[in-house]
């Protein structure tokens, strides 16, 4: 690939009109991809989408995370969206592989349409970070996606998602691994969320140091000067004969007995943290949907997998928790797609 500016390249891969606007970065492109070398740090990313023709056009970047959801423009018209992105090493699970440097974006869509493309560094954003499990994180393929990894296509510009869920942690090894918790806490910065959502691997955890453990976030996220927020795990997908998911496995209450959900309301409680009760939450949505149409939030179809979610499912979970974000005043409405 040669090194364009911004707009010269852009315009020629796609065949779009573009403004004459001088680029904020140096970008390697072909018709879908574009990369910026740019430093870690967090970046606004404008773009203008449309062409002559009526377009549709989504934007992922780093490992596969949704940063503008499908968006159609009629034919000859132009339409601007903006958001903030996140960009670091490793750039997807911070115990996984780097990645590439920089910043990568897709295009994606039924009929992608990019006129313009600007990125620049971000001022006075803010952050949610996210610490947790598989089921959150940043997966890095096909048919696996966490609700971490769809957050951002809810969101913009002014809020990122810095995405620190891993596959395979508990409270335990998320705050014992180096590349975790204490790669997490000195980046959270005043005002900045820090949704915690680890239950799923504590199979073997006893309720005095999962909730010990839990603490222990919430007061290091509070003495970076950081808002926590608790989040139930999502429920696993996994029936009674009567239709409910009123069972241990379904919401995970462990071998020991311990009703992860349970004790991180209790939590929560005692230490006047934010709930987002997305066990609740989850149960009613997949309970409604019964045996049968549940099974396309997750994998089982696939894989037979009833734990970790498609990306139909993690983009419905992920608007479930836009929305408690939105009705416990932590985010504002504006800074929401709806």
């Amino acid at each position: 690939m040669r090194r364009f500016s911004i707009a010269v390249l852009v315009g020629a891969a796609l065949g779009a009109v573009l403004t004459a606007v001088p680029a904020r970065a140096d970008a390697d492109c072909t018709a879908t991809v574009c990369h910026f070398d740019v430093p870690p740090g967090t970046y606004d990313v404008k773009l203008l989408l449309g062409g002559e023709a009526a377009s549709s056009t989504s934007v992922t970047g780093e490992t596969r995370r949704v940063l503008l959801p499908e968006t159609a423009v009629a034919a000859g018209e132009r339409v601007s969206r903006s958001f903030t992105v996140d960009v670091r090493t490793p750039e997807g699970e911070p115990t996984g592989p780097d990645g590439t440097p920089g910043l990568d974006l897709r295009l994606g869509g039924t009929a992608p349409a990019l006129a313009d493309i600007r990125v620049t560094p971000a001022r006075h954003s803010r952050q949610i970070f996210l610490v947790g499990d598989s089921t959150v994180c940043d997966q890095p393929g096909d048919p696996y996606s966490g609700w971490g990894q769809q957050l951002p296509g809810y969101l913009r510009k002014g809020l990122s998602v810095a995405n620190y869920a891993d596959s395979g942690e508990s409270t335990v090894s998320y705050l014992a691994d180096t590349r975790l918790w204490a790669t997490v806490r000195p980046r959270i910065r005043p005002g900045d969320l820090v949704l915690i959502q680890l239950a799923h691997n504590d199979k073997t955890t006893d309720e005095a140091t999962y909730r010990a453990n839990l603490e222990t976030l919430v007061a290091g996220a509070r003495e970076k000067g950081g808002e926590p927020v608790l989040v139930t795990p999502i429920v696993r997908r996994w029936f009674n004969a009567d239709g409910t998911l009123d069972n241990d496995t379904a919401l995970l209450v462990n071998g020991l007995g311990v009703n992860h959900p349970g004790v991180i309301r209790s939590v929560a409680a005692a230490h006047d943290v934010p709930l987002i009760d997305l066990t609740a939450k989850t149960k009613a949505l997949v309970e409604s949907l019964g045996v049968e149409a549940s099974k396309a939030l997750y994998l089982y179809n696939e894989k037979r997998d009833n734990t970790h979610t498609s990306v139909r499912g993690a983009t419905v979970y992920a608007g479930l928790v836009r929305d408690e974000l939105v009705a416990r005043h932590l985010v504002p409405q504006g800074l929401v797609r709806v």
